[in-house]
């Protein structure tokens, strides 16, 4: 482990090489079915600290770090949601724990759809939190004259985010981007700020963002393609405090089925950080009832 990484107790780093790069994960749980946890954006592994702990205690839990995100290998300007799909397909296959429970927030949103709607044998149920999905109204979250933040385009802009944000990633994350969503220093502090800086920071510490905000604005057509072509079959659930309903419209619109939609009130935009306990209770509802409804599917589908 690196001398300087933060960890927590009871979790264990570990690295792969899969599909062309080499992504850092963590571990924890010895028992119960897994889950992958997938960070979003000023996050890296780290914003699930306190959720993994919580969700050991009855299942295995991985979080990982996208590629181009933590310590993980940066990413080049080709990065994609798309690619890091495939990485996360690549990587369970390499662990042999699928399916999985996968949850996604923020800008992983597009990420763990098309990993569902593409891989789907890999996925027991999908959560998203707080995220949107291109061609479903995430681009709107980059217009600027509509409220959008301005941060997106600059980071989705070849090259740019190395000119901007890496020498300033103390100042950008910590003093700019958390506390603009309300963040408060309770959920994410000094010392968390200082994590996340620590790989922000680095040459090429904000590649992955940079790939995935360039897939947001650009990928409308290709999801609703996907969408159309290949509806979410696994059971869905949209988490969700600013953003519930946002969230929920946006994966409506991509499976056969109804999507169960829960609205945590009074908890912001970072909802693993801010409110890890209930976030925990929740998923472990979630994955308990996405369990049931697929073992009734299969039982329906074997005497039908």
């Amino acid at each position: 482990m690196k001398p300087d990484r933060a960890t927590v107790a009871g979790i264990r780093h570990s690295t792969a090489a899969v599909n062309g790069t080499r992504l850092h994960y963590v571990t924890a749980g010895e028992q119960g079915t897994p889950v992958l946890l997938v960070h979003g954006f000023p996050e890296t592994w780290w914003a699930f600290r306190t959720l993994i702990p919580l969700l050991a205690s009855r299942h295995r839990v991985y979080a990982v770090d996208l590629r181009g995100f933590g310590d993980s290998d940066v990413a080049d300007e080709n990065s994609s949601g798309a690619i890091a799909a495939e990485d996360l397909h690549v990587l369970i296959e390499h662990l042999s724990v699928g399916p999985v429970h996968v949850v996604g927030q923020d800008v992983s949103g597009g990420v763990v759809y098309r990993l569902a709607a593409t891989h789907p044998t890999d996925v027991i149920s999908l959560t998203a939190i707080e995220a949107g999905l291109a061609g479903f109204g995430a681009e709107r979250l980059a217009d600027v004259t509509h409220g959008g933040a301005w941060y997106i385009g600059a980071l989705a802009a070849p090259g740019i985010a190395g000119l901007l944000f890496e020498k300033g990633a103390r100042a950008f994350i910590g003093d700019y981007l958390y506390p603009f969503y309300g963040v408060p220093t309770a959920a994410v502090g000094p010392d968390d700020i200082t994590e996340y800086v620590r790989s922000y920071g680095r040459a090429s510490g904000f590649s992955g963002a940079a790939g995935l905000y360039r897939g947001m604005l650009s990928e409308g057509p290709e999801l609703r393609s996907l969408a159309q072509n290949l509806p979410l079959q696994v059971p869905v659930t949209t988490i969700g405090s600013r953003g519930a309903g946002f969230t929920h419209g946006a994966f409506s619109h991509v499976t056969a089925q109804d999507v169960t939609s829960i609205h945590l009130e009074g908890v912001g935009h970072y909802v693993a950080q801010e409110e890890p306990q209930l976030l925990a209770h929740t998923l472990i509802q979630v994955f308990g009832a996405a369990a049931r409804q697929v073992q009734l599917s299969r039982e329906i589908n074997h005497f039908g």
